[in-house]
């Protein structure tokens, strides 16, 4: 480029600096710098650009961060390569343009590598996925419908089972009966993505399968396959297909019941998805399948013991610290002793029946909630917080009397009504501390307008300890004695302070 732009502007008779600036789509700046260059100069330039640039030597590591974290920004490499290998004199700004050079010379992230063998075998493998519709019109109501869809790699030949209940795992042994009726066949491998109706867990890849299932998978003859999580793509023709069930099979229309949405669905399936040219394979599924598929298909024997397997199991809840089960989106009580502990639950008649699972007695029921997020409690299965209150209240009545106590009560209640059940508390043991001399003044207080626990027990305090006194000295024009002209000398002192501490000494 150099010698490009010195040949073109010859020392002035030829083209100018602007013009070589536009031909070459360089800057003019660029054009000066390159035309006032000496030879010497350009030689130093040159024998610059061979130089070994500083992070050269830290190439390979680089190219390891940003393969391995692809959105790691130069600040916080260049602080990685420091922390690896002691100063690094370069900037933030020389890492950025370094990494940069890099992108566009490495492919910094590691491809995906697919291995689309299964499309070329047919009869080996039928993938699996579910989904759900909201707001699907049945009867005139808006209803979720929920979907598994089936569809065979090889020849693309689908099926879909509907449901208005979420899918258990009864209705999903019996959907997969259903299609290997449709079809024909039993293929030797399904793939599932990592629910639990069929993986309860997974470690390193190693499954623990829903045994139910897992025994009808052993019992019909096929394997049972679980992608690794969050990996969409490893099932990607079912993915694709649930999404043409949900707009074209689904969406819009309207249904009178849902006998009528298993009917529409079936006609879907044999007049439009299943005879309709595939985009990938360029065929009709049901002609494919019926002549490459069908006679590579393992036969279906139905199982004798299917509906065995479709039984209801015992269904188990396990209730937390707060004593609440999840059910259907909502929460229900269960008694106190089964607080963190596992319980039997089923529906009867429109109620939610829980149940010891060692005796099988009913230890609770609910009206089971249409709603969403609920919680359904039966107060019994708490400790009664009003029942609390009424004992407390019983036991300053015997104590005081029963008018004194409901005017006690009256003003504690008022003085914190959020915490009346601690002040009633804090009454009572108030009243055993301080024995009849609480209860004389009480009879005294219990005539004011407010009064909390805390200043009761400031009354009571200051009274035990000035009593003797105050009895022995009365007001002016006081006649009473004994504990009567206490109380008579104690009522004079910051008797119009309610709500107040007195402050006797």
């Amino acid at each position: 480029m150099i010698h490009k732009v010195k040949a073109m502007y010859d020392e002035g008779r030829g083209s100018s600096q602007r013009e070589i600036a536009a031909q070459l789509k360089i800057s003019r700046n660029t054009v000066r710098k390159y035309v006032e260059m000496s030879a010497e100069e350009i030689a130093a330039y040159r024998e610059g650009l061979r130089r070994r640039k500083r992070l050269d030597l830290h190439r390979g590591t680089i190219i390891h961060w940003l393969q391995t974290y692809p959105r790691l920004s130069a600040v916080k490499v260049l602080r990685k390569l420091r922390e690896a290998h002691g100063e690094v004199e370069v900037s933030a700004r020389t890492m950025r343009r370094y990494i940069e050079q890099l992108r566009g010379e490495v492919v910094l992230k590691a491809p995906r590598y697919y291995e689309p063998v299964l499309d070329l075998v047919p009869g080996e493998q039928c993938q699996v996925d579910g989904g759900e519709l909201r707001g699907v019109a049945i009867g005139g109501v808006e209803t979720t419908v929920y979907l598994m869809v089936f569809v065979l790699s090889y020849s693309r030949l689908m099926y879909v089972a509907a449901s208005t209940r979420p899918i258990d795992t009864a209705e999903l042994i019996r959907m997969h009966d259903a299609a290997f009726r449709y079809f024909g066949g039993c293929p030797r491998e399904c793939v599932y993505d990592q629910t639990k109706l069929v993986v309860i867990e997974e470690h390193f890849r190693e499954l623990i399968l829903n045994e139910r299932f897992a025994r009808y998978g052993a019992t019909v003859g096929f394997r049972i396959h679980a992608c690794e999580g969050y990996d969409p793509e490893s099932k990607g023709k079912v993915e694709a297909g649930v999404k043409y069930v949900k707009g074209d099979g689904l969406y819009g229309e309207v249904f009178a019941d849902v006998a009528a949405l298993h009917a529409h669905l079936r006609r879907w399936l044999d007049d439009i998805a299943n005879v309709r040219v595939h985009g990938v394979t360029g065929e009709v599924p049901a002609e494919r399948y019926a002549r490459l598929e069908k006679a590579a298909m393992r036969a279906y024997l139905v199982p004798a013991g299917l509906e065995e397997l479709c039984g209801e199991a015992v269904l188990t809840r396990l209730a937390d610290k707060t004593g609440l089960i999840a059910y259907k989106a909502n929460k229900y009580s269960v008694p106190l002793a089964y607080q963190r502990g596992r319980v039997g639950v089923c529906e009867v008649d429109g109620e939610l029946l829980i149940t010891d699972l060692s005796s099988g007695e009913v230890i609770a029921r609910h009206v089971l909630s249409c709603a969403k997020g609920e919680v359904v409690k039966n107060t019994n299965h708490y400790r009664d917080r009003e029942q609390q209150i009424a004992e407390l209240e019983a036991d300053l009545a015997e104590v005081l009397g029963t008018g004194s106590a409901a005017r006690l009560c009256a003003q504690l209640r008022a003085a914190e009504p959020r915490h009346y059940k601690d002040q009633l508390r804090g009454a009572r043991r108030l009243l055993g501390a301080h024995g009849d001399i609480a209860v004389a003044v009480v009879e005294y207080l219990a005539a004011k307008a407010c009064l909390s626990a805390t200043q009761l027990r400031d009354h009571l305090e200051a009274f035990a300890a000035r009593g003797e006194r105050l009895a022995a000295s009365p007001a002016q024009g006081e006649t009473h004695s004994g504990a009567d002209g206490a109380l008579g000398r104690y009522a004079g002192i910051g008797a119009d302070n309610c709500g107040g501490r007195h402050d006797l000494h």
